[in-house]
C-alpha cells in the first residue's frame, strides 16, 4: 500500500516539477533559533539556479548554484561557487555523462562509472537540494537511489499536515530521508511538489508563505523523531531484573588517581551499593554479574561543552559519557529532549543547562534571549532559573556594563555564570565583573591581544588568534601574571581546544583532527560532512597559522601547572571527539591519569553535583564505564569503550553503532 502511494505521488510529482521548472521563482526565508538570519531564492527552468546566504554570528554560507536534471529528477551537471560557513572559497562542480561522473570541490576530486541512476550529493549545497533529491528518490524504483560519491538514499512518507495559508487549504506532506545522516532527514512538500520547509529548533528554512508555519511543522518533525529515537531506546537498553555486580576490573579513582584490580562494584537500581575487592564482595542471589575480564573501570565521562540534536545524546552513550552540559540552546524542543533522556525514552546522558543570554545586532547569537538593558536581562536570569538551569552562559554581542547586573543576579538565584567575553571588553574584566568560568582557549588569547583588538563577535576571534598565538609563550610576564589571576579568582576555563586545531592547522582534504581512525566506519555521507572545516590560510601567514595550535597547547599546558581548573568539553562531534579531547591533554604534557580526572571527578566538583558523580563509591549514581585497555597508560585507550552504564542500566556501545549505521571496531 504505502509503495503504490508513494508511487503515484511520484509521478504527481514530475508533472509538477516539470510545470514549475518553466522559470517561476520561490523565495525562502532562514531562520536560526527562530531570529531572520538568511535567505534562499530559486530560479526554475531548464537549469535551475539557486542562492543561498545567511548569517550565524558574522560566519555563514553564501553560494550561488546552478544544475541541470534528467527525465527523473536526477542531476545531471551541477556547479557551485561562493562560500563556507567559515568563509572559505567554495568552487565546486559536477557532470556526468553516460554513466560516468566527476566531480571535484575543496575537499574531494574524483570520478566513477555506474550503472543505472545515482544522485550526486553537493558537498556545499542549498538547501534546494535536499528537495531535488526527496523528488527524485520518490520517482525511483523503490524509492531508493546510489548516491555519489558514495552511499545510499531511501525515502519515506510521514504526515500530512492540512493548513490555513492566506486564507486557502494548503496539504504539506513530511517525508523521510535515510542515507544521509545516522538517522533519518526530514522536510516537507507541498501539494506541488515544491520543497516547503526543512525546520529544526536550531536552524530552519522555509519557503517565504509558509514561514508562520514553521513551529507546528516542527512540532510534528520533533514527534517523528521522538518516535524513532524511543525505539532505539527500548531496543538498546539494558535494564537488570535485580542488582547488577562487576567483578575482575582494574578500578580507577580520579580521587588519588590510583589504579586497583581485582575489583568488584555492586549496583542496585539506579546507585552502588558497594565497592569492595572481589573475594570480599557477597552479591544477592540473583544478581546478574558482567566479568571485566581485567578492564579498566572508571567513572562515566563528562562533555562539558555540547549543544544537543539529533542523535548527540547515543553518541555520547557510545563514548562513555553519561554526565553532559548543555551550553546553549533553544528553550522548548531541547527541554523536552532533556525530559526524554530523562526518563529514558531517548538515549542520552544526565544533562546540565547553561542558558545563554546575548545582546542585539548583526552578530548577535543564536538565541531568543537577548536583552540590552537591565531589566530585560534580569528576566532572561530568571527565566532560567525557574527553569532548572545551573549557569548562565553570556555572549559576545552583550553590553560589557551589563555583565557585572547579570553575574549579581545569577548568582544570587544560585546559578554559575560563564561565557565568551562579550566585545570591547578583556577577559580579565569579564572576570572581574564576576564570571566565574571562560569558555574556549582563545579568549584567554584575545585577553594578550586587548585593547588592540576589541571587536570579537566577527571572525577575529579566531584569526586574530591564529596570527598572533605563537607570540604569548608562558615565559612572558603577561601570560604569567593573567595565569596567576585566574588562578586566584579561581576560574574555570572550558578550553574546546579541538576546535582550534581543525579550524588553525585542519586539512580541508581530510576529515577533522582526530576523526581519522573513526570516520571511515561511519556511514559515507556523514564522513563527507567531517571534513576539517579549516580557515582559508592566507599565503603570508601560514607560519604563524602553523605554529598556532602548539602554542595553545604550551598555553593549556602551563594554564594547568599553575592550578587553573580545566574541565573538558568539545563543541564538536557528540562523544567521539571528546576521546580526541583528552588526547590533546595529553599531547600538551598533562598526565593521562590527571587528564581522566579533569574528565570526571572535576566537573561534578565544578557543577556541585560531586556528592553523587565522578567516582565509583558507595552512595554514588551507577555511572561507569568498561574500557578495554589502560588509558593511564596510553590515553588513546579511551577509545575503546566496551560498556556504558548510566543509572544502573548498560549500553552497549558496538549496538548503537551498529543502530547508527556506523561499522564496528577491528576487534568486534
Amino acid at each position: 500500500m504505502r509503495a503504490a502511494f508513494l508511487m503515484s505521488v511520484g509521478a504527481i510529482l514530475l508533472g509538477t516539477a516539470l510545470a514549475w521548472g518553466q522559470g517561476e521563482a520561490r523565495e525562502d526565508v532562514i531562520l536560526i533559533q527562530g531570529n531572520p538570519s538568511g535567505s534562499q531564492t530559486v530560479q526554475g527552468g531548464p537549469v535551475t539556479a539557486a542562492e543561498y546566504s545567511y548569517n550565524d554570528r558574522g560566519r555563514g554560507d553564501h553560494i550561488v548554484a546552478q544544475w541541470k536534471l534528467d527525465a527523473h529528477g536526477v542531476l545531471t551537471e551541477y556547479s557551485a561557487h561562493g562560500n563556507d560557513y567559515m568563509k572559505a572559497p567554495v568552487d565546486e562542480a559536477f557532470h556526468v555523462e553516460s554513466g560516468h561522473a566527476k566531480w571535484k570541490n575543496r575537499s574531494e576530486q574524483g570520478e566513477t562509472t555506474f550503472d543505472g541512476a545515482a544522485f550526486y550529493i553537493p558537498l556545499n549545497a542549498p538547501p534546494e537540494i535536499s528537495g531535488v533529491l526527496a523528488r527524485a528518490l520518490l520517482q525511483a524504483p523503490q524509492h531508493s537511489l546510489k548516491l555519489l560519491p558514495a552511499g545510499e538514499a531511501r525515502i519515506e512518507k510521514g504526515v500530512d499536515r492540512n493548513v490555513d495559508v492566506g486564507g486557502c487549504k494548503v496539504r504539506l506532506t513530511q517525508y523521510h530521508i535515510t542515507g544521509l545522516g545516522f538517522s533519518p532527514q526530514t522536510l516537507w512538500l507541498d501539494a506541488d511538489g515544491d520543497t516547503a520547509a526543512q525546520v529544526s529548533s536550531w536552524f530552519t528554512i522555509v519557503k517565504k508563505e509558509y514561514a508562520a508555519l514553521a513551529p507546528q511543522l516542527l512540532e510534528a518533525d520533533v514527534a517523528s523523531d521522538g518516535e524513532w529515537s524511543a525505539r532505539l531506546a527500548k531496543e538498546l537498553t539494558h535494564a537488570p531484573a535485580g542488582a547488577l555486580a562487576i567483578r575482575n576490573a582494574r578500578l580507577f579513582d580520579p580521587r588519588d588517581l590510583s589504579v586497583t584490580p581485582g575489583m568488584s562494584v555492586l549496583v542496585s537500581g539506579a546507585r552502588i551499593v558497594r565497592v569492595a575487592r572481589d573475594a570480599d564482595l557477597k552479591v544477592p542471589e540473583g544478581t546478574e554479574t558482567i566479568d571485566a575480564h581485567g578492564r579498566f573501570l572508571m567513572p562515566g565521562l563528562w562533555d562539558n561543552h555540547q549543544h544537543f540534536g539529533d542523535n548527540d545524546g547515543a553518541l555520547d552513550l557510545i563514548a562513555g559519557v553519561t554526565s553532559a552540559r548543555d551550553m546553549a540552546n533553544d528553550t522548548d524542543v531541547f527541554l523536552k529532549r532533556v525530559a526524554r533522556f530523562e526518563d529514558g525514552s531517548e538515549l542520552g546522558p544526565r544533562v546540565l543547562k547553561a542558558g545563554i543570554i546575548d545582546g542585539t545586532g548583526e552578530f548577535a547569537g543564536p538565541t531568543k534571549m537577548r536583552a540590552d538593558n537591565a531589566a530585560d536581562a534580569l528576566k532572561d536570569v530568571d527565566w532560567y532559573a525557574d527553569h532548572g538551569y545551573a549557569q548562565i552562559k553570556i555572549y559576545s554581542s552583550m553590553k560589557p556594563e551589563l555583565v557585572p547586573l547579570i553575574a549579581d543576579h545569577a548568582h544570587a538565584r544560585g546559578l554559575r555564570v560563564s561565557g565568551h567575553v562579550p566585545a570591547f571588553m578583556s577577559a580579565h574584566q569579564f572576570v572581574d565583573a564576576g564570571a566565574d568560568e571562560i569558555q574556549h582557549l582563545n579568549f584567554i588569547v584575545l585577553n594578550f591581544l586587548y585593547p588592540g583588538v576589541q571587536e570579537t563577535r566577527n571572525r577575529d576571534r579566531f584569526i586574530k588568534v591564529a596570527e598572533h598565538a605563537r607570540e604569548f609563550t608562558p615565559d612572558k610576564p603577561a601570560v604569567r601574571d593573567f595565569i596567576a589571576f585566574l588562578k586566584e579568582h579561581h576560574t574555570v576555563l572550558d578550553p574546546t581546544i579541538g576546535v582550534f586545531e581543525g579550524l588553525f592547522s585542519g586539512d580541508p582534504t581530510a576529515p577533522a583532527p582526530g576523526l581519522a581512525n573513526i570516520a571511515p566506519r561511519f556511514p559515507p555521507q556523514v564522513r563527507r560532512g567531517l571534513q576539517s572545516g579549516a580557515l582559508d590560510v592566507p599565503a603570508d601567514r601560514k607560519d604563524a597559522y602553523a605554529q598556532a595550535f602548539p602554542a595553545m597547547l604550551n598555553l593549556l599546558k602551563a594554564l594547568h601547572d599553575a592550578g587553573v581548573t580545566i574541565i573538558p568539553g568539545t563543541d564538536e562531534l557528540a562523544g567521539y571527539m571528546l576521546h580526541h579531547e583528552l588526547e590533546l591533554y595529553a599531547r600538551a604534557g598533562i598526565p593521562a591519569a590527571e587528564v581522566l580526572r579533569m574528565a570526571t571527578l572535576t566537573p561534578a566538583q565544578v557543577m556541585g553535583v560531586d556528592g553523587e558523580r565522578g567516582v565509583i563509591a558507595a552512595g554514588k549514581l551507577a555511572d561507569m564505564i568498561l574500557v578495554d585497555g589502560d588509558p593511564v597508560a596510553r590515553i588513546a585507550d579511551i577509545e575503546r569503550v566496551d560498556l556504558t552504564i548510566k543509572g544502573g542500566k548498560v549500553y552497549e556501545p558496538a549496538k548503537i553503532e551498529r543502530a547508527l549505521g556506523i561499522a564496528p571496531r577491528a576487534n568486534h
